[in-house]
């Protein structure tokens, strides 16, 4: 008489889910990549209003000029002659990228064409300036 043993079948049932986890990195790094960060001055400004304003789609370079006639740009104030040299840096990594000066309404002309003059020697001149909507 032979004994017939029973073996126990072990279900192979695992799930393999390195399909799935490739397609999570990969939408992963799609969104980080085409993700639009927002960036700021560092400072908020009074600017004038104006019925013809429009949004600047591809602006890459925020320059600030508050009331005290004081530039700030990446959240930290400039001398108003170190603004060519940095403006020419923060270019190189955005080409395509534009300028939009927030200058507060009582800035004066001066200031303002002292700081528009330096981003064009720094090579930018795609230059904005920044209006609330009326």
């Amino acid at each position: 008489m032979t004994t017939r043993r029973h073996q126990v079948q072990q279900d192979d049932s695992e799930l393999d889910i390195t399909p799935m986890l490739d397609i999570v990195f990969i939408m992963l790094i799609f969104f980080i990549v085409t993700t639009s960060f927002v960036k700021e001055s560092g400072i908020e400004v009074n600017s004038p209003s104006a019925a013809t304003s429009v949004n600047q789609d591809k602006a890459s370079i925020l320059i600030a000029i508050n009331e005290n006639s004081e530039v700030w740009i990446d959240k930290r104030q400039v001398d108003i002659t170190t603004v060519r040299a940095i403006i020419a840096r923060l270019h190189t990594s955005n080409p395509e990228g534009s300028v939009v000066i927030q200058a507060d309404k009582l800035v004066s002309a001066d200031q303002l064409m002292t700081v528009m003059d330096q981003v064009r020697q720094a090579g930018v001149l795609n230059i904005a300036l920044a209006a609330q909507k009326k």
